[in-house]
């Protein structure tokens, strides 16, 4: 399907795609929105129903109308004219309501857009979607109570990875441009790697998190989704940047690149030294296939001109979920104040409030549970401080001493999980515990199934220096252009 313009075919799109036929009069952002919007019919709650969407913006086609009227008086207003962007419902819209995926908050419009929110307008941008979440980011399958479980495009018996699996499933099956997502421990690279994209998180600090309902403050972060890293380079080049509103963004002052489309270099893998993370591979016969995808990607990066490096020092990502990352314990405090600064807007303010409104999904009980009984400036908590800059310093070390530009290894050790599963053995916590930037990429296909025709995708994960962004940017770029492993679902044609 495509839309009613038949010179255009939105299907794998690019935002530069779509601003050169904007300049040569074939398309309009009107026509765009339009597309898309035939596309969420056709897929979101009908065909596959990969029930991805929990609003549509209301007011879409009346902003792509205005935005076409300017661009016939002066042209672009922004780098994301007219680019319809899928944002996760935990991104304040002062437009639209705001509800994490809880039936706690439903009805909540935000007093205000947050910052990113803000930065995509004007560059532009159209808020097409609100799309779904595991609620309150706080898991990785994507069931909210708001609008239940996203389905994956490629293996509709699967999970989309989480937390924002609405986000990627969305723009996978091409219903919207370019997506926003959250990371506090896999979220952003979780459904990159389980739908043959590009999940950026970029280094903590480099996007403000003001008006992102918060999990964890010490590893909360927002960043692109998107189908090529030329267009998460254009996206973040909007989002990122200093706000006073978060003051952690000051740490960007100085680091933040001109523009990240300076990392696009065909050649960018020349002469980079890449670091091999073997125990974040597994070793048992289930890890087979995603291990021959990520070693023959790591491959293919040695053939672009990379030098690759054993890392044989033991990094147990199973250790830092459970023993370092704060996730956890910021979580009654980090949401609570974000609850509260609602006033009268909302019904809950705390944490307290939502377990006993009972508005909120089955599956989510235990861990509010256990949140609730967690707190910031314990005891045990500042240990895990502690523990987390040691293991900042552990990284930089190894990284120091064998002269590596990035580290690479599988985002999960197994394909994505099916539906009613935990997900399980992935490694994105190592971004998140250190703050340090990290990448996940299309790395092919496990062999097609019944349920999977094409197979199922996996993603290569490579982590950088702290605000190194731009070498993981160049790194990621250089290899997707030597291998092109993105493929478009079938089940969204």
């Amino acid at each position: 399907m495509s839309n009613s313009n038949k010179d255009f075919v939105v299907q794998e799109t690019t935002i530069k795609e779509v601003h050169k036929a904007m300049e040569e009069g074939r398309l309009t952002a009107r026509e765009l929105v339009e597309a898309y919007l035939e596309r969420i019919e056709a897929y979101d709650k009908k065909g596959p129903s990969l029930n991805s969407i929990i609003k549509v913006n209301p007011r879409a086609l009346e902003i792509a109308d205005e935005l076409d009227k300017k661009f016939k008086e002066t042209g672009f207003v922004g780098p994301l004219h007219g680019i319809p962007v899928m944002l996760k419902d935990n991104v304040d819209t002062g437009d639209m309501e705001t509800t994490a995926g809880s039936l706690s908050l439903e009805g909540v419009i935000p007093p205000d857009d947050a910052f990113l929110t803000r930065k995509l307008k004007e560059g532009g941008a159209i808020i097409l979607a609100k799309v779904n979440l595991h609620e309150f980011a706080v898991w990785g399958e994507t069931i909210s109570s708001i609008l239940g479980q996203t389905l994956n495009p490629y293996d509709l018996a699967r999970t989309p990875g989480g937390s924002s699996g609405g986000t990627g499933a969305s723009i996978a099956a091409n219903l919207g441009l370019v997506g926003i997502g959250t990371d506090t421990i896999n979220s952003i690279r979780s459904p990159a790697s389980a739908c043959s994209l590009v999940g950026f998180r970029p280094t903590i600090g480099l996007v403000s998190r003001d008006g992102v309902v918060p999990y964890s403050l010490t590893q909360d972060t927002a960043g692109p989704i998107t189908r090529t890293v030329e267009d998460a380079a254009r996206v973040l080049d909007v989002i990122s940047g200093y706000d006073a509103a978060d003051s952690i963004t000051g740490w960007s002052v100085g680091r933040k690149p001109k523009s990240f489309l300076d990392s696009l270099k065909v050649n960018g893998l020349e002469g980079k030294r890449i670091g091999i993370l073997k125990s974040f591979f597994g070793e048992k016969p289930e890890h087979r296939e995603v291990n021959n995808l990520v070693m023959k990607s790591l491959k293919e990066m040695e053939k672009a001109g990379a030098t690759l490096v054993d890392i044989d020092e033991n990094i147990d990502s199973d250790y830092l979920v459970k023993e370092v990352s704060v996730h956890m314990y910021d979580l009654k405090a980090h949401l609570g104040s974000y609850l509260a600064s609602l006033g009268e807007l909302s019904q809950v303010h705390s944490l307290e409030d939502v377990i006993n409104s009972g508005k909120y999904h089955e599956g989510l009980h235990d861990n509010l549970k256990l949140a609730q009984s967690l707190d910031v400036d314990t005891p045990i908590y500042n240990e895990r401080l502690i523990k987390r800059l040691t293991l900042r310093n552990q990284v930089v070390a190894i990284m120091a001493e064998l002269n590596l530009d990035v580290i690479a290894y599988p985002h999960q050790k197994i394909p994505v999980v099916f539906t009613g599963e935990a997900q399980n053995e992935r490694n994105g916590v190592l971004g998140s515990v250190t703050g340090f930037p990290a990448c996940s990429l299309p790395a092919g296909f496990t062999a097609p199934t019944e349920t999977a025709p094409i197979g199922v995708p996996v993603g290569i994960e490579i982590l950088a220096r702290e605000f190194d962004d731009a070498t993981l940017m160049e790194i990621a770029y250089s290899f997707e252009q030597a291998t092109h492993h993105r493929k478009a679902p079938l089940s969204t044609p």
